[in-house]
């Protein structure tokens, strides 16, 4: 975030209830100018409720919420110039083309850069001549990534924005999204696509029942993860509980030793395994993966 800059995005105990049902739960998230921000929970989890709020189709019973520096409910009309968002199942207009489309939803945005629509119609490899209803979802999706790319908007919200995407297409929307993100656009990222969420996030934010569970940066998260260790030894220990600062640890009968420990302890075992004559030694910090599922391997309380 450019210094003195207010966040792009700004939830603050965020409060959404359906009935009974408290699908947010004093929710806080912030979102900074000029960042992609992952956004991960699987389904249930909030996401969308959260995604509706910012959008100003949901009010929020309680909290405070900034967009763009504006009140996402009052100021709709205002701030929905200034937004991009594509949803995970779009729905065009089935008699416009989708070029139409294109361009339509491009002038609600603040226009569109003719020359950027006309390189992502090439790298999405989308005939913009088709009707609406012509489409498959896939297609459908890159209509949709298409004007959001291509237009003048500040902000983008994607909310599993290649699902129906092939792996090939996937790749092309991480590539354009890179770009946005060297020009200094926001993004807020929610994908069940993690490798997507990996290659393309600054930030990640997990959300658990509706609240915030973990946000950082991945370094700061596996910071607080595990590393998993891989090495084989030419005279490896009698017995792994030599080695107390390892855990789960398993030693086969050819010298390779996998263990799991701290980062904080990674020197402490490299001194305790170089006297055992190490090769082929990998450190590996934890994935986004991992970091996601621990979090939903807790049970609930």
């Amino acid at each position: 975030m450019k210094h003195g800059a207010s966040p792009a995005i700004l939830t603050d105990g965020l409060v959404k209830k359906f009935g009974h049902f408290t699908a947010l739960d004093g929710l806080d998230l912030c979102v900074s100018q000029g960042e992609v921000h992952g956004f991960l929970g699987p389904n249930g989890a909030g996401k969308s409720t959260t995604i509706r709020v910012l959008l100003g189709l949901l009010r929020a019973n309680s909290g405070h919420i900034e967009l763009l520096g504006g009140d996402p409910w009052r100021d709709v009309v205002e701030l929905h110039r200034r937004i991009a968002y594509v949803p995970g199942d779009v729905t065009l207009w089935p008699g416009l083309s989708g070029g139409e489309a294109i361009d339509l939803l491009g002038n609600m945005r603040g226009g569109l850069d003719p020359v950027r629509r006309e390189e992502l119609l090439e790298r999405f490899e989308l005939d913009p001549t088709k009707r609406g209803r012509q489409y498959s979802k896939g297609n459908r999706q890159k209509v949709a990534i298409v004007a959001a790319l291509a237009s003048n908007a500040e902000l983008l919200i994607l909310d599993e924005p290649t699902s129906g995407l092939d792996p090939l297409m996937e790749a092309v929307f991480q590539d354009e999204v890179a770009k946005e993100k060297e020009k200094g656009r926001t993004v807020l990222l929610s994908s069940h696509i993690l490798t997507e969420v990996e290659n393309l996030a600054d930030r990640v934010s997990i959300i658990r029942r509706g609240r915030i569970v973990q946000t950082g940066t991945l370094d700061e998260l596996r910071g607080q993860s595990l590393v998993h260790l891989s090495v084989v030894l030419a005279d490896p220990p009698a017995d792994v509980a030599e080695l107390p600062m390892l855990r789960d640890a398993h030693l086969d009968g050819h010298g390779r030793l996998q263990a799991s420990l701290d980062p904080d302890r990674v020197g402490e075992a490299m001194a305790a395994l170089a006297p055992l004559g190490m090769s082929s030694l990998s450190v590996a910090p934890a994935s986004l993966e991992e970091l996601f599922l621990n979090q939903y391997e807790q049970k609930d309380k």
